[in-house]
């Protein structure tokens, strides 16, 4: 084989790729969208059956749909996040609600607790962007107790998220090497992450219902509010930002399932549990 034949492979510097993300994020208050999705971390503390009194960690907490769904349960909850605009958002929720939580700020992939800390560590949404998925996945195992519970909802890449991901790459490609975030949607991945340290893992394919007004508003919340679409709309230039938006419209029409003007489209995610061996 000659020296051009030679395939080398390509190593993303992830601590590059972290910081760009956490500018991406930090960069709207992706709150407004977040606080939609609650029916999810309901959904998951049910699906992990969470019990009063365990000691729960989420992870990528975001504005803190698992935190406040475990804390409705009267666990002992710890919320992390890497944003802190997102931890503040956590704390105004569980303020509202009177509800005690400890918030930290926190790198997924670097979590500062002891191992088997946590009777449940759950992450709906969040984790599965972390630039090195193996060592998130790592760290969820390690702080997680013998017997204990990792819950997981990340959305799938044949799904309605992740098709919005593969029409955002056309415009703004990945960095070289870089694993799809989606891929944590996959039994398969699951498998490769979790299987060394799991007794079982379950994963089952639910659908969250995104609900607009028309396929406009939900393109005016997802520019203003979502980092990835905000930021890219801004570096693409007006003309990119045009068609990419109206790539992003044709999408939301094709996979909207009524027809009287509004919004309703599923976008399937995974639901996973894994118990640690």
């Amino acid at each position: 084989m000659s020296v051009l034949e030679t395939t080398i492979p390509i190593t993303p510097d992830l601590t590059a790729i972290k910081l760009r993300q956490r500018e991406t994020w930090s960069s709207a208050d992706y709150a407004i969208i977040g606080a939609t999705l609650q029916i999810v971390g309901e959904n998951l503390c049910e699906v992990l059956d969470v019990r009063a009194g365990q000691r729960v960690l989420d992870v990528a907490a975001g504005n803190g749909n698992v935190t406040l769904a475990a804390a409705r349960r009267w666990c002992e909850v710890t919320s992390t996040d890497y944003v802190p605009l997102w931890l503040d958002r956590g704390r105004t929720r569980a303020a509202a609600e009177g509800w005690t939580v400890d918030f930290q700020e926190a790198d997924a992939e670097a979590l500062p607790f002891a191992d088997a800390s946590f009777d449940v560590v759950a992450s709906s949404f969040g984790v599965m962007f972390t630039p090195n998925q193996e060592r998130a996945a790592a760290e969820m195992l390690r702080v997680c107790r013998s017997g204990g519970k990792i819950g997981l909802a990340n959305w799938t890449p044949d799904g309605f998220i992740g098709q919005i991901f593969k029409t955002l790459g056309k415009y703004l490609p990945s960095p070289a090497g870089m694993k799809s975030p989606a891929l944590w949607g996959t039994r398969e991945r699951l498998s490769e992450l979790f299987g060394a340290g799991a007794a079982t893992i379950r994963a089952e394919k639910r659908d969250f219902i995104f609900r607009y007004r028309s396929a406009a508003h939900f393109i005016d919340v997802f520019r203003t509010y979502y980092g990835p679409i905000h930021k890219a709309v801004a570096a693409l230039g007006e003309e990119k930002s045009r068609l990419f938006l109206t790539d992003l419209a044709a999408l939301i029409e094709r996979h909207n399932v009524v027809h009287d003007g509004t919004v309703v489209v599923p976008g399937a995610y995974l639901e996973v549990v894994v118990v640690k061996a």
